[in-house]
């Protein structure tokens, strides 16, 4: 399942574009949560258990001190609205990304 305005947030990625998601979150109770996020990529969770593709965004508003890796299925998320600021990569890509979504702007971490 993919989001009504799927390809605007993969563009988001190629462009850079910080994103505000709205969705449910598991770890408050289905609470609706609203965060300002980097999108990173869609694809299957390498943790999860279930393949189900998945929005993977840099959660910069995180509760968790350890991880601001926010990855969510479609059906958890209420909204994603493309914002006109942009991000750098280098400020949180602190690994050797293995994307599912191809991106030629996010050197080196292509």
């Amino acid at each position: 399942m993919e989001l009504p305005n799927h390809d605007d947030v993969i563009e988001a990625i190629a462009r850079r574009r910080e994103v505000l998601v709205t969705f449910r979150s598991k770890e408050d109770g289905g609470a609706v949560l609203v965060r300002r996020c980097a999108p990173m990529d869609y694809g299957p969770s390498r943790r999860a258990h279930d393949k189900t593709p998945r929005y993977h965004f840099w959660d910069w508003e995180s509760d968790s001190p350890r991880t601001h890796t926010l990855s969510l299925l479609a059906m958890q998320i209420e909204s994603v609205e493309i914002l006109d600021t942009t991000f750098d990569p280098s400020s949180f890509v602190t690994w050797a990304p293995k994307w599912f979504v191809e991106r030629t702007t996010w050197a080196p971490f292509n």
